[in-house]
């Protein structure tokens, strides 16, 4: 049986930083948001007016090749995964030429195949799902999945917008931009590899989170009813299909052994709603969790590998089996269970 692993990892942070407080200030509201208490986001990064979804994507490819054996004319495929496709020099969402083909172009991978995928905030693992089931087939030796989210714009839409703290824009306050890519590569050894990676689309709840053009003004804007994602129905489909996915397989999540988790971050009270159902559903208490979200609130499809990149950067993750927990709307639910040993971010 053929695996794959993360060989290397790279993100890419915008220099400016804004604090939840200063983010408030421009929020036309009467009723007060206690935004920081209820999500734990105290800043998040936000780009300039010279910094878009190419440049961070491109960013993170170069760091992340920075510390990967292959160069880029090495590298096999290129998979473009973000839900932002913002340009300095176009004003609307930029579809063609593809994002991947842009990113190839400027990193210098001349070799590669190149697409776009998109899953909302599950593109970036829906990215490695795809480059892991190319190298099982043998199609591929190796893939770069890389993102930019530019995605900070629909918090200047719901700052004009929002009227009640439980608008359905309340949740476009949370969020924060970011690049970050992975080299995904044949595995030799079981201490670095990717044991499972699996998602599933629940379609039923795709009314719950609307990306579209602003009812109001010019430019995007999300419109999500978080009381009824985070319902209880909803927050246990992610625990309930891994708990059958190893059922299957004849195993548990206790035998699988985890050291660490890592939710989708939404915010740290999401965080802890979705450990407590996995532990309910798992009869089992949650690894470790692992989390950036104080610091870079919601950055979508790059939030894991941040997370992951930040746990590196403090020497945390060396020889452990983490698992990865993308929740995104649609809704997506899965799960990525690695082992990772020879990951570096130094």
């Amino acid at each position: 049986m053929v695996y794959a692993r993360f060989e290397s990892l790279g993100v890419s942070l915008p220099a400016r930083r804004q604090s939840t407080a200063e983010l408030l200030a421009q929020v036309h509201c009467p009723t007060p948001i206690p935004l920081e208490e209820f999500t734990g986001i105290r800043s998040r990064r936000v780009c300039g007016d010279d910094e878009d979804s190419l440049g961070l994507a491109v960013a993170a490819a170069r760091d992340c090749l920075s510390r990967s054996r292959y160069r880029a004319d090495e590298i096999d495929i290129v998979i473009f995964t973000s839900i932002s496709r913002a340009l300095c020099d176009r004003p609307r969402m930029s579809f063609e030429p593809s994002m991947a083909g842009l990113v190839k172009r400027a990193i210098g991978a001349r070799n590669a195949t190149h697409f776009d995928v998109s899953n909302a905030c599950a593109g970036m693992t829906t990215g490695v799902q795809i480059v892991d089931r190319m190298i099982k087939a043998g199609v591929v030796r190796n893939g770069l999945v890389v993102s930019g989210e530019r995605i900070t714009p629909i918090a200047a839409a719901a700052s004009a917008e929002i009227t009640d703290p439980r608008h359905q824009q309340v949740a476009s306050l949370t969020v924060g931009d970011a690049g970050a890519a992975v080299v995904v590569d044949v595995s030799d050894s079981p201490a670095d590899r990717i044991h499972h990676i699996e998602l599933l689309t629940s379609a039923e709840f795709s009314d719950l989170c609307f990306g579209m053009p602003s009812e109001t003004q010019p430019g995007m804007a999300m419109y999500a009813d978080n009381r009824a994602m985070h319902a209880r129905e909803r927050v246990q489909l992610w625990p309930r299909f891994q708990r059958d996915f190893l059922a299957r397989h004849g195993a548990t999540f206790a035998s699988e052994q985890y050291d660490f988790i890592v939710q989708h971050q939404v915010s740290a009270l999401a965080i802890h709603l979705f450990s407590r159902c996995g532990a309910q559903v798992f009869g089992q208490p949650m690894p470790e969790s692992l989390s950036v979200v104080e610091e870079f609130g919601n950055t979508a499809t790059t939030s894991h590998y941040l997370v992951l990149h930040q746990a590196l950067k403090e020497g945390r993750l060396s020889g452990g089996k983490v698992l990865l927990v993308p929740a995104a709307s649609g809704i997506v639910v899965g799960f990525v269970s690695a082992t990772i040993s020879s990951l570096k971010v130094a």
